[in-house]
């Protein structure tokens, strides 16, 4: 594009100052009300350049401009998907300090829609009990929206893990959360048991208990777990996290406690272990304990608020 510069009037300098008054860049009323880039439309130029690291000047020029629109994008503007070449825009920057707050790990944020982002994105709709596409509809903003209370004002560095409970606040959990545990298959069944075991050692009073169905669970409960071995069925709505990064797993658990609770439903959270185990020796008593201290872990990091 020819560069627009101070002197230039009409439409395309009234585009300029109102995408960099969006920004909080001051403009003068007159030159505003004239559609004119004078002095005080070239300063906010030169200052938003400076601030978008792009070389010093008081002109718009190609890369001057992408970067304006790209800054003036907010998040569920737009429909946001894997492509070459990548999206790009403050709005999946936004999209990416949210899900590494809400435990869905993008990376480092940088306002690219590669496929770390992607693959966030499918996690955290899987966890909502929406159809996993990796595609940012107006469905997936809505849920972030609806957990706005958990990642505003919050660093998105991302991820953001949960440490591990110590044994008396693990109790201290237990006893003050209802929780139902139900497992799909022998292997989970297996690992559901010894954590309600490892929970009635932790504390006598513990809320957590076995049921033989999520229909079964009582009424009153906090959050209703399964435990399963296997992919989730196609077509199920049911909230869906995969159990293999252990370090953000806790936080993944609270978003989709809090994402339930905000849509005034009773959470039921699907858990999925490993693929691939089975009795044919290569899941032992060992594993099983593994899984259960983990998992029990998790919970109660999660519920510790």
């Amino acid at each position: 594009m020819e560069p627009i510069r101070e002197g230039a009037v009409g439409a395309a300098v009234e585009d300029i100052q109102e995408r960099l008054a969006s920004l909080g860049y001051k403009i003068d009323a007159g030159e505003l009300g004239e559609k004119s880039f004078g002095p005080s439309t070239a300063t906010a130029v030169g200052r938003f350049r400076i601030d978008q690291d792009i070389p010093l000047g008081s002109e718009v020029d190609g890369a001057t401009w992408s970067a304006l629109v790209d800054a003036c994008y907010k998040m569920g503007d737009r429909t946001l998907y894997l492509r070459l070449p990548n999206l790009h825009g403050n709005d999946v920057l936004e999209l990416q300090k949210c899900l590494n707050i809400l435990g869905f790990s993008c990376g480092k944020p940088d306002g690219c829609y590669g496929v770390y982002t992607e693959a966030a994105v499918k996690q955290f709709q899987e966890s909502q009990g929406m159809l996993a596409d990796g595609m940012a509809f107006p469905d997936t903003f809505d849920a972030i929206e609806r957990l706005h209370h958990v990642w505003a004002g919050k660093p998105a560095a991302g991820p953001h893990p949960m440490g591990g409970m110590g044994f008396a606040r693990a109790a201290g959990v237990l006893e003050s959360v209802q929780i139902s545990l139900t497992a799909e298959d022998p292997i989970s069944r297996n690992v559901a048991g010894r954590i309600w075991n490892l929970a009635s050692a932790t504390s006598e009073k513990s809320g957590l208990d076995i049921v033989e169905s999520v229909a079964s669970a009582r009424p009153d409960d906090d959050v209703v777990i399964v435990l399963g071995t296997t992919d989730l069925p196609e077509g199920s709505k049911l909230a869906n996290l995969a159990t293999d990064d252990v370090e953000t797993l806790p936080q993944r658990l609270r978003t989709t406690v809090e994402s339930a609770r905000a849509s005034g439903v009773r959470p039921v959270v699907r858990l999925e272990l490993p693929h691939g185990l089975s009795y044919d020796g290569t899941f032992t008593v060992s594993d099983a304990q593994t899984f259960a201290v983990m998992l029990l872990d998790a919970i109660c990091s999660a519920f510790n608020l």
